[in-house]
């Protein structure tokens, strides 16, 4: 592997790229020749091994030999990272001056705040916050906000940015936490709001949660709650009433436990026994919980639960969300506009969102005015590269072609991209194989490392340093980020071109949809393996090659040659050409298969027909929906840019149903 990464970084070294910028990154000067900085690659990955056991002793023993080389602030960081717990003060400061202005420096600096907080050491944490330029770290915003409140400089709207840290906290933390229970004791918040917590982590099955938010609020009822939790049919069996607020709350709570399960039955529980115990808002949020789990599941009834709640401004976004997708579903447009209306304003700025409310304007006879709004809707939407960007685009009566390049890049704008630190890093940690840590230096560089991120011709010139040395995925992520100049060459381009047609020509598949999906699949990295194990370009699992390969009459193949391109692509074309064809060919069903498996959109068919569109935004997973919708959003802008003539999504996405051909489902047989 020495070989192989050697062969790669020497040029780099050898040039601008990396020589004079990576190795001149610090005060220091340090600049060793390429085979001094390729002698320490072993001496870091060993370093990055060492980390991630927490071995101290080895990584202190082992920092030396990073002295000089290009990810020496990497090595340092991990080193400190290790042992941050039992650093002196001082260390740390040393640290924070020693790499000044790196993200190393940043990233450690966001490390000991969180740990200052945790030791209520207010006092360092408020001389250290000012220097913190990433302020992406809701937790640490939680602690500011909790030394506002103490000093007396909390506003009028701290209560309600700690609540809007603390709900978008997966699961428990220390820093909103605390927050919340110092804004509860002032007064800035209400009880009803930690209790709305405690409801969103139940939805969530993040139980840690729940008991965190209940033991602010209400510690005498975390007993109970424990109950409530673990059976929650038992517990609300056991139970004829339900007095006081806190007895309610564990109600509600396992109202919601019971519906992820049980839809139905906690709707017979709500209607027919608990409902007269509790609030109306109470009963509301229930019956949106309630909603939103048959919405998920797809049933007819999801619209008769949402009708239940009295006032759908008790209702979350996420609720609203699906009953949105519900209304669509059933085509009942009124309701469309109204979950959406009722929804909050940052909500209500979603392209999808946006997008159908303008279609409900248009529905059952439009006036002049319902013309007016839809159209305006559109435009504020409408552009050539994301999914409903371009239906938005289509409803205005425009094809989707793609936009004129961008002013061709300077040669200084080049330079001042190849000369700037964070990136030349991020891409050497990329091609050691330090994927992770350079991506995360990359994005701060392009992203965070300034107020706003980098300018759009900063971001255009950092992309194109990137796809110089084939580095896709920030090529892309980074071209992505601009909103004025869209360079198609860098969003959308086409590596292994003449592998990918001459495959696609040869089994009759679309070059479009496929470079839509590997787009989407690995960013065209070639080494890409996702966490359930699926490999290479095409992101394909073990079983499904093997399946593949013996289908199609592969000889030989073993699972060791799935990394290998060729063989990548031969597979993976292979099993979306039979998917495609399994599923009538549906681009959407066969995307959802490629992703979710076959079984799952086999079943997501069954029900009314509906236009592509509508059955994309109600796939019940969060990731295949977001999948599907990308991945013929892709397939449409490489479509124009192959073909070089209009395209048109709503083609692609066409009408889905049950299926209609006779006889067994043949997408049966796809693993």
């Amino acid at each position: 592997m020495k070989t192989n990464w050697l062969g790669i970084l020497t040029p780099l070294l050898a040039g601008a790229t990396l020589a004079a910028a990576t190795l001149s990154v610090h005060a220091q000067g340090i600049a060793p020749a390429a085979a001094q900085v390729a002698a320490g690659d072993e001496a870091v990955l060993e370093m990055h091994k060492a980390f991630r056991r927490g071995d101290k002793a080895r990584l202190a023993q082992l920092l030396p030999t990073a002295q000089g080389h290009p990810l020496e602030p990497w090595a340092a960081y991990w080193e400190l990272r290790a042992r941050l717990e039992e650093a002196q003060p001082a260390e740390v400061l040393a640290f924070l001056q020693r790499w000044s202005g790196t993200y190393q420096e940043d990233r450690l600096r966001n490390d000991w705040l969180l740990l200052l907080g945790q030791r209520r050491d207010w006092e360092r944490f408020a001389d250290l916050l000012p220097g913190f330029r990433m302020q992406d770290d809701r937790e640490v915003r939680c602690y500011d906000l909790s030394i506002r409140l103490m000093q007396g400089r909390a506003n009028a709207e701290s209560g309600a940015e700690v609540l809007q840290n603390w709900y978008a906290q997966r699961d428990a933390d220390d820093g909103c936490a605390h927050a919340a229970g110092e804004m509860l004791a002032a007064g800035r918040i209400k009880p009803l709001d930690v209790w709305r917590r405690a409801r969103l982590a139940a939805d969530t099955g993040r139980l840690r949660a729940v008991r965190q938010a209940v033991t602010l609020v209400a510690p005498e009822a975390v007993a109970q709650l424990e109950q409530a939790l673990a059976a929650p049919a038992k517990y609300l069996a056991a139970r004829a009433t339900a007095p006081g607020r806190a007895r309610q709350e564990l109600v509600v709570l396992a109202l919601i436990r019971m519906a992820q399960s049980d839809a139905p039955g906690a709707a017979r529980l709500l209607d027919g026994k608990w409902g007269v115990h509790l609030s109306s808002e109470e009963r509301n949020w229930v019956w949106g919980v309630i909603g939103k789990q048959a919405a998920v599941g797809l049933s007819p009834d999801a619209l008769g639960y949402f009708g239940r709640a009295s006032r759908d401004a008790d209702l979350t976004d996420e609720m609203l969300a699906w009953k949105t997708r519900a209304a669509l579903r059933a085509g009942q447009w009124k309701a469309v506009a109204r979950s959406i209306d009722a929804m909050s304003a940052a909500a209500r700025e979603d392209p999808a969102w946006t997008y159908w409310r303008a279609r409900a304007f248009m529905a059952d006879r439009p006036g002049d005015e319902d013309r007016a709004q839809a159209r305006k809707l559109y435009e504020r939407i409408a552009g050539t590269t994301g999914f409903y960007e371009q239906l938005a685009l289509e409803e205005l009566g425009t094809p989707v072609t793609p936009p004129p390049p961008p002013e061709p890049l300077t040669a200084e704008e080049k330079a001042a991209a190849r000369a700037n630190p964070s990136l030349n890093r991020g891409l050497y940690a990329i091609l050691l194989g330090l994927r992770s840590e350079g991506v995360r230096e990359w994005n701060y560089a392009t992203n965070l490392h300034t107020p706003g991120g980098m300018a759009e011709r900063e971001l255009l010139a950092a992309a194109d340093f990137a796809c110089q040395h084939q580095v896709w995925d920030r090529c892309i992520n980074t071209s992505e980020r601009t909103r004025v100049g869209i360079d198609m060459a860098q969003r959308f381009p086409m590596p292994h071109r003449a592998a990918v047609l001459e495959r696609t020509q040869q089994i009759g598949l679309d070059p479009a949809y496929v470079y839509g999906l590997i787009r989407q699949e690995s960013r065209f990295i070639m080494d890409a393996r996702s966490g359930v194990g699926a490999s290479g370009l095409m992101q394909v699992m073990p079983a499904t090659a093997r399946w593949t390969a013996r289908k199609i009459g592969l000889e030989g193949f073993t699972p060791d040659q799935i990394n290998d391109r060729d063989t990548n692509i031969t597979i993976g074309t292979a099993y979306l050409k039979l998917a495609l064809d399994d599923f009538e060919g549906s681009m959407p069903l066969a995307a959802a298969a490629y992703n979710a498996g076959p079984g799952r959109p086999r079943n997501w068919r069954n029900g009314p027909v509906l236009e592509g569109a509508i059955w994309a935004e109600n796939v019940p997973f969060a990731e295949t929906r977001d999948y599907v919708k990308k991945v013929l959003a892709n397939t449409v802008n490489y479509a124009a840019v192959l073909t070089g003539r209009p395209q048109s999504l709503k083609g692609r996405l066409g009408v889905v149903g049950p299926r209609v051909a006779p006889g067994e489902d043949p997408s049966k047989e796809l693993p």
